[in-house]
């Protein structure tokens, strides 16, 4: 995900491109595909892409929201399978870092009685147009 109206060198495009593709998320090897030099500091590269590199691990987890709601699934129809507590937990973090959030009903209730007593009203003095008279 690059932003348009930001200007980026040919190396950080291609290592924003190679980070979420070939490399799986290793920036090592991102900043070698795209042609850094092993002696320039990850975080020298970091720091400048920082807000795109959060975008596209939005975006990814967003990708992947279908994936684990179905992995949940088949959960349900085969409770018995190796591992299904360890597929239900990281689907339940790829969900909840997504945004889809389970629903909590909160019911709020108090009093039965719906009666508010309210303080005496106070009566306006009478206009001085109107006691001259």
């Amino acid at each position: 995900m690059v932003d348009s109206a930001k200007e980026y060198t040919e190396k950080q495009k291609l290592f924003l491109e190679a980070l979420y593709d070939q490399a799986g998320g290793d920036i090592r090897t991102a900043m070698r595909m795209a042609g850094y030099s092993d002696t320039t500091k990850m975080q020298t590269v970091v720091e400048g892409l920082k807000d795109e590199i959060i975008a596209q691990s939005e975006l990814l987890l967003a990708s992947n929201t279908p994936k684990a709601t179905y992995s949940i699934l088949n959960v349900l129809n085969d409770p018995a399978h190796l591992g299904a507590r360890n597929v239900v937990s990281a689907a339940r973090e790829i969900l909840d870092r997504a945004g889809v959030v389970k629903r909590e009903k909160i019911e709020v209730s108090g009093p039965e009685s719906g009666l508010f007593i309210l303080p005496p009203k106070q009566q306006d003095s009478e206009p001085d147009e109107q006691r001259a008279e």
